[in-house]
């Protein structure tokens, strides 16, 4: 490889990193937000799990803004798993439309070709924890997360990449998961 195609091949993988990073905090920024007008929680509170997923985010580890607040609050680990659904609602609750809770999403098969398709997209859903629930030929495409508005970020991703390749505007449905199959799903789209 040329010393050209390398330099070139470096600041296309910079502006990437410097897209994904924007994105990322669009989604911190907007959940952070939502979880205010909410109510759920402090200004306070808020802010450290914001700082929490941030210093995650910077050590290369994905981090959710409602796992990270749960803890914050000082709930137990027995506990977290509904505090994350009441916290996963209130933020739904502030969206329109308000996405669904699906209780089987962890019963889907991983969309592998969707992902090889569009490497970029998988890396965007790791860095912030929304697995793809199904791809069906690109004509309807499904994200979820226990994080509706990550969730909702990603969806609005897809749908650009998708038209933007295929010519073709994709129906995106945006749900929320429990913690349990948010946690089994990004291990096993993420090898987390």
């Amino acid at each position: 490889m040329s010393a050209e195609s390398q330099s070139t091949l470096e600041t296309s993988e910079k502006s990437a990193s410097s897209v994904f990073e924007g994105i990322i905090e669009r989604c911190f920024v907007k959940t952070a937000e939502a979880l205010s007008k909410a109510g759920v929680a402090s200004d306070e509170d808020i802010f450290r799990a914001l700082t929490i997923t941030r210093e995650a985010e910077n050590n290369s580890k994905p981090a959710d803004l409602l796992e990270a607040l749960a803890r914050v609050l000082g709930h137990e680990e027995e506990h977290i798993s509904r505090v994350i659904s009441d916290l996963s609602a209130a933020v739904a609750s502030t969206m329109q439309p308000s996405p669904p809770h699906i209780p089987f999403a962890s019963k889907l098969i991983a969309p592998s070709a969707f992902y090889e398709s569009f490497d970029v997209i998988h890396k965007l859903g790791k860095s912030l924890l929304v697995p793809v629930l199904y791809a069906e030929d690109t004509d309807s495409i499904a994200t979820g997360s226990i994080n509706p508005v990550a969730a909702s970020i990603l969806g609005e991703e897809i749908y650009q990449a998708v038209a933007k390749r295929f010519g073709i505007r994709p129906f995106i449905t945006v749900v929320r998961m429990d913690y349990e199959s948010w946690t089994f799903l990004c291990r096993k789209h993420f090898d987390l």
